[in-house]
């Protein structure tokens, strides 16, 4: 496994970092996603089928094709964050988080510590190389700086408690969900009501005004849009780039003679 992690490196060095999500088992695509030019995979455990056998596979995947995992685990309970980061990927994007404990909560849950609630040490996992790896403490010292830590703002409460969960230290991302952020408005499905776009370009600022990293989804439609809102950590969706590219193939049949 890579003993740094190229993608976190861009983000703090305030480069966008593009991505591309997947929610179905599938170390193939991975590879594909590689060598068409993306910079990171995440893996989605949250609204995908993913178990944690195929995590682990497709994170081999990535690192063999030299761009970074990152998982979605199915919760933000420490158990979940902590089993994708046991399977090797290299961060995890953390569902629902809502106020400055849940962050807190989530980052002890990522990194290895000296107190309750951080995550567990064990030896002979994938991320320290199946136990033949560095020396344990050279392991610990190794993973916590190479994992990254994004955390979803993705309700009211969120967007509210904003300035505080931001004072949360060895958080690299402050990733801004607006499908759930709309629905948590009132407005589901819409983030560009008027409400729900406030929240998020106001939250955006809080974020960029703090020296910290935001991150959003985005398709290609919209892409300058939000790079311009200063994100950096930046992905797609795979059905999106699937059914781009089909449509630009199969408008080919109206151009036959």
């Amino acid at each position: 496994m890579p003993r740094t992690n190229t993608m976190k490196a861009m983000i703090h060095t305030g480069k966008p970092a593009l991505g591309c999500s997947l929610m179905f088992p599938s170390p193939q695509l991975v590879e594909m996603l590689g060598h068409a030019g993306f910079d990171w995979v995440l893996l989605d455990c949250e609204h995908g089928s993913l178990s944690l056998s195929d995590v682990e596979v497709m994170a081999m995947a990535a690192d063999a094709v030299g761009i970074t995992a990152i998982a979605r685990p199915r919760s933000n309970a420490a158990a979940d964050i902590a089993a994708v980061m046991d399977r090797g990927v290299a961060g995890v994007q953390i569902p629902h988080i809502d106020t400055k404990d849940d962050a807190l909560r989530a980052v002890a849950a990522v990194k290895f510590g000296a107190g309750d609630g951080y995550r567990g040490l064990a030896a002979g996992t994938r991320p320290d190389r199946w136990g033949l790896g560095a020396k344990m403490p050279d392991f610990v010292e190794q993973a916590n700086a190479r994992s990254l830590v994004c955390v979803q703002l993705e309700s009211a409460l969120a967007i509210q408690n904003a300035a505080e969960i931001l004072t949360v230290p060895d958080i690299d991302v402050f990733f801004i969900g607006p499908s759930d952020l709309s629905q948590s408005m009132g407005f589901p499905g819409n983030p560009k009501a008027p409400p729900v776009a406030t929240a998020i370009a106001d939250t955006l600022a809080l974020i960029r005004d703090g020296g910290r990293a935001p991150g959003m989804p985005a398709t290609s439609e919209n892409l300058a849009e939000v790079l311009a809102g200063g994100c950096r950590y930046i992905y797609t969706h795979l059905p999106r780039v699937l059914g781009a590219g089909a449509r630009g193939f199969l408008e080919g049949r109206s151009t036959r003679g």
